[in-house]
């Protein structure tokens, strides 16, 4: 009822409860677990402790990122949910091969597994590159770690193994940037550092293309089938 006793007229109402972004977080474990497999891989530390990698994804890298995807599916982010849970599958498959198998043995098995896993990043990442093109690339540099890496492991080359590193240090470089690039955004509410923001990206940072009232009932959680 309206305030002079006429009834109210009829409408849909969306209720969402603000959330930050999960991509910080997503990306700063991931370059934890990234770098922790270059310094194996590139001989900055002995093989053997390539268990404590292992120990890192597991504990540390595939909780936050599964923590990140839930979150993206909460705020409704198909591509921080996706890559995020992506991430974290793949790093707790990586980890667990890690720990299980001889120091510094490559394992065909994982390399399939890690082949595959660089193929579907690249759906995130594609996803990602008309909205924001820094979340996108660190997408599309994990999906190439994934790809050397998974190469080395199924024919155990030196050259390759060599090559999986440096694109893992140059992945844990673009993570760093990106979050905290995103976290100066959110907390300065203002795009600080470039983060290739475009079409719908920005316009969500800008304040544009507000969703009409008519749009709602097509939106999730209203619709009746997804």
């Amino acid at each position: 009822m309206t305030t002079d006793g006429a009834p109210a007229a009829a409408g849909t109402r969306v209720v969402l409860r603000p959330l930050a972004t999960p991509l910080p977080l997503g990306f700063l474990a991931l370059a934890l677990a990234t770098t922790m497999f270059s310094a194996v891989q590139l001989g900055w530390i002995d093989a053997d402790q390539g268990r404590v990698a292992g120990f890192t994804a597991l504990f540390l890298t595939v909780p936050l990122q599964l923590l990140a995807s839930v979150f993206g599916f909460l705020g409704r982010d198909p591509v921080a949910a996706t890559g995020m849970g992506v991430l974290s599958g793949t790093w707790a498959v990586a980890g667990i091969t890690t720990l299980t198998n001889p120091p510094g043995a490559a394992s065909q098995g994982l390399g399939v597994v890690l082949l595959l896993a660089g193929m579907a990043m690249l759906v995130p990442a594609a996803a990602a590159l008309g909205s924001k093109v820094v979340p996108a690339a660190v997408m599309a540099l994990a999906a190439t770690r994934f790809a050397v890496t998974g190469v080395y492991e199924l024919t155990g080359s030196a050259g390759w193994e060599a090559a999986a590193g440096w694109v893992g240090v140059a992945l844990a470089l673009l993570a760093l940037y990106a979050a905290f690039a995103l976290e100066l955004e959110a907390t300065r509410l203002r795009t600080v550092l470039p983060l290739g923001r475009r079409g719908a990206g920005r316009s969500a940072m800008v304040g544009e293309g507000p969703l009409h009232s008519d749009d709602l009932v097509r939106e999730v959680g209203v619709r009746p089938q997804l």
